[in-house]
């Protein structure tokens, strides 16, 4: 999944990219807030965490923007500002969270993932398919309880974001830029999402056969639960 960290104060910001990328989330930053809205307004974002103290705007303005052109975003709003209208406020324009600074880094990514929990309307952090077992905690794929070591990272990145579009076909320019970070054209002339979609069928195929995983034709890839 990606993020856009909006955050001026550079040694934070660096911070939540580290801790957010070992995570496994494909982060992005912006230290005001018109690279922000020049971000906002030309990539799709899973996540979106805002200062509300930057240098050129307030925060609350920008998540004006992300609404009209990243609805789909999900946005946490970190701040020092500790008075209950800012928190009011920026619920109320269509925050997920807001967590007050200092903050765990661990709490950050809880509440992350428990807003993705409910926004996919996952009730547990397992999952059957087929004869799998997929575990969004541990991110691994088990047969017959035993972990498929060949699944590598990106492959698991693609399975969990079908996953949590299940039963909705993604074109390889959506699953491209959430998960590589870039736009890509159906005739883009690299198919690695394809070779990547061989290689999970081919590696989950040596157990059993993954019917879950479904190509359309001339549009992309989706996970029927």
């Amino acid at each position: 999944m990606n993020v856009l960290i909006v955050e001026d104060e550079m040694s934070l910001a660096r911070e939540l990219e580290i801790f957010l990328s070992n995570a496994n989330y494909l982060c992005e930053l912006c230290h005001n807030g018109k690279a922000a809205s020049e971000k906002i307004a030309i990539n799709l974002y899973d996540f979106i965490l805002i200062d509300l103290g930057l240098p050129d705007c307030d925060g609350l303005d920008l998540l004006k923007d992300v609404k009209t052109h990243n609805p789909e975003a999900s946005c946490l709003i970190l701040t020092a500002r500790a008075e209950v209208y800012d928190r009011i406020k920026g619920l109320d324009l269509g925050a997920d969270d807001y967590l007050p600074k200092p903050f765990s880094m661990l709490e950050l990514q809880s509440r992350m993932q428990a807003i993705t929990r409910r926004k996919f309307g996952l009730k547990h952090t397992t999952l059957k398919l087929g004869e799998f077992v997929i575990d969004m905690n541990d991110r691994s794929i088990t047969y017959n309880g035993n972990i498929i070591s060949t699944i590598t990272k990106k492959e698991y990145d693609l399975i969990a974001y079908l996953i949590l579009h299940k039963n909705r076909t993604l074109t390889r320019p959506q699953l491209s830029e959430h998960i590589w970070g870039s736009v890509v054209n159906d005739d883009y002339d690299s198919n690695y999402i394809d070779v990547h979609i061989k290689n999970i069928r081919k590696k989950l195929s040596v157990h059993a056969q993954p019917d879950w995983l479904e190509t359309v034709r001339g549009l992309g890839y989706k996970i029927k639960i």
